[in-house]
């Protein structure tokens, strides 16, 4: 199997199983796969004992049902699909003992047996009473119609890109789980075939676990657990089925009939376990056969929906939540730096734009941190050639509602005598036109930093950091950068949710946010902004999707456009691609800029600080092969 761009299409399949009636399971069973093969599903895991059913207990010992489970095997098999993997609960009968295992179909036949190699036995499970630990089993194989068949715990199987190992029900909730073993032997998706039964708030502990071990081993994780039709003589089933990749739930089910679709990202997967070289360089304690079950078959799966916000949680209460957890920490971040250099001053520039709006309320919730007198807060508003009523008011009105003071100082004049020495047009609205203002600005709270005593406070986000669009030692150039890690479409979240617990300054964010993007160095027509930064750039909501999975998730250019066109699919697929080109055109050649940026605190996954997250060489060749 072999997938474009790392996606391969996973499912479970749950039905209503009849104890003891393997025809009937059979037939259920058989009706499932050739759903999923008009589904094009890669993997497809069914539950525990799926085959006689989990509750059967002492009927496993009468041989007439264990030959009549091996004889289903082969009527499953011949409607499999080429391309589809099939995991079957069952149990085998192996030198005078019983196995509770799964069995491995793909559209040849049976490929292998895995046992399970931990029983519960105690409290409302005994399966020691019917079933041998099947841990130590390695190096065998059994022959079943004339094949052979290896049977064992080590078996990991090879489906060209995709390898796949499995564990059942209690193997996952041990100390231990054999999905350790088997990732750090090169699984990339794990498979568990289960019966757990249902007692209060088992549910969200079964996800977490689910969860946990996805995200800890980097795999794809496919989960079916066993639901209605189970005898409930002492157990209710639920018939949970659970898909996640890479730590993430990508589908749920719960008591639900039918297939359970999802996608696991094995490129992602991948990408993350060579950055997280050190989580992988221990030894399984055990060696791996690789049975090779590929088929030379491309598939290009892609999920149908994708999320354009990657930096934002969906959910507005844990947003909420999230938000006052960034923001505390950026605050402690800056508190923390003013502790230990011994300062009690900070000097801020407010525009009345976004950025430096987070930046004061950083700066303002430093100092409640600290208990620091808020007459230390020093705030410099600098209107330029471009700056206009609306901004200026919307900085103005902030400051007054956070019960701070600030001073004015107008750059205009200086602005223009450097470009007068400079035998530089006054009309001529070029890079030397808006860098020179942006420097002066930064000349002002540099110097009255210094007046002061204090720390000048950088407001660049990581959206504008990665793209460079900053002036090199003018706005690029701070003593503390608070939002060097929060991209721009945060940046609004943050505001949005600050805002919701701080009515007195709810009315005034709202104007910050609905006013246009722009650094403000040309003069504006008739009060208004005529520079709009994503008319330059593109909009950030595209780039913060690309700097994203760029930096996040390291996909490819290629990837990554066609991952934007499902998540932003109302939107110019000639825009999209020409946005792109654009960031990464700049992310190259701006590194510069990265290479000498301020300290600044990170509080998320992505961070572009040459000190720790990212290193690149500010010379690259501009034709690099990512470049293309």
């Amino acid at each position: 199997m072999i997938s474009k761009y790392g996606y391969y299409k996973v499912a479970t399949g749950n039905f209503i199983v009849k104890v003891g009636n393997i025809e009937n399971n059979k037939n259920e069973i058989i009706n499932l796969i050739n759903e999923a093969n008009k589904e094009r599903i890669n993997v497809l895991v069914f539950p525990e004992m799926s085959l006689v059913g989990y509750t059967i207990q002492d009927l496993v010992f009468h041989k007439e049902l264990f030959n009549e489970e091996l004889n289903s095997l082969k009527d499953i098999s011949k409607v499999i699909s080429k391309g589809m993997i099939v995991f079957v609960g069952g149990y085998y009968h192996y030198l005078n003992k019983l196995y509770n295992v799964t069995f491995v179909l793909n559209h040849n036949g049976l490929r292998g047996i895995v046992p399970k190699s931990y029983l519960p036995n105690n409290n409302e499970f005994y399966e020691k009473r019917w079933f041998s630990s099947g841990k130590d089993i390695k190096n065998t194989n059994v022959i079943i119609d004339n094949k052979i068949v290896p049977f064992g715990s080590d078996l990991i199987f090879d489906c060209g890109e995709l390898k796949v190992g499995a564990e059942i029900c209690e193997d996952l909730w041990v100390v231990n789980p054999p999905s350790n073993d088997l990732c750090l032997a090169g699984a990339n998706v794990i498979v568990n075939l289960s019966a757990s039964n249902e007692v209060i708030a088992k549910k969200d502990y079964r996800r977490n676990l689910v969860s946990f071990q996805s995200g800890k081993n980097y795999c794809g994780y496919v989960y079916s657990s066993c639901g209605f039709g189970e005898s409930s003589q002492d157990l209710v089933f639920s018939g949970h089925q659970i898909i996640a990749s890479s730590g993430n739930i990508v589908k749920e089910s719960y008591d639900q009939l039918g297939l359970t679709v999802g996608i696991v990202d094995i490129d992602k997967s991948s990408k993350e376990r060579i950055r997280k070289i050190s989580s992988f360089e221990a030894t399984p304690s055990k060696e791996f056969r690789y049975i090779n079950v590929e088929d030379d078959l491309v598939f290009e799966t892609l999920p149908s929906k994708i999320n354009s916000y990657p930096f934002v949680l969906k959910d507005l209460q844990k947003r909420r939540e999230r938000s006052k957890e960034i923001i505390a920490l950026q605050a402690k971040g800056l508190a923390t730096k003013l502790y230990n250099t011994n300062f009690k001053d900070v000097v801020i520039g407010v525009s009345g734009g976004l950025d430096s709006a987070l930046a004061l309320i950083v700066c303002y919730e430093a100092f409640e941190y600290l208990k620091l007198d808020k007459k230390g807060i020093h705030i410099l508003t600098l209107p330029g050639f471009g700056t206009t009523k609306h901004t200026k008011n919307n900085a103005i009105h902030l400051i007054e509602k956070l019960g701070l003071e600030y001073k004015t100082i107008d750059i205009k004049k200086l602005s223009k005598q450097h470009l007068l020495d400079l035998e530089h047009p006054l009309d001529e609205y070029d890079v030397v036109y808006e860098n020179t203002q942006a420097r002066i600005r930064t000349l002002y709270l540099m110097n009255y930093a210094n007046a002061v005593n204090g720390l000048v406070i950088g407001t660049g986000d990581l959206s504008e950091i990665a793209l460079g669009f900053a002036t090199y030692n003018g706005d690029h150039m701070s003593m503390y950068g608070v939002n060097s890690s929060i991209p721009k479409t945060l940046i609004k979240a943050l505001l949005i949710d600050y805002a919701c617990d701080h009515p007195e300054v709810k009315d005034i964010i709202k104007k910050i946010i609905d006013t246009p993007i722009s650094p403000e160095l040309i003069p504006g027509s008739k009060g208004k902004i005529v520079q709009e930064t994503e008319n330059i750039l593109g909009k950030y909501d595209l780039h913060d999707f690309f700097l994203y999975h760029f930096i996040r998730n390291c996909f490819t250019k290629e990837k990554i456009l066609e991952l934007a066109k499902i998540a932003f699919n109302k939107v110019d697929e000639e825009y999209i691609k020409k946005t792109l080109d654009l960031f990464i055109k700049r992310f190259f050649s701006q590194q510069f800029k990265r290479s000498c940026m301020p300290d600044g605190v990170k509080v998320g996954t992505v961070s572009l600080s040459p000190r720790g997250d990212f290193r690149m060489a500010s010379d690259l060749d501009p034709k690099n092969t990512i470049n293309k």
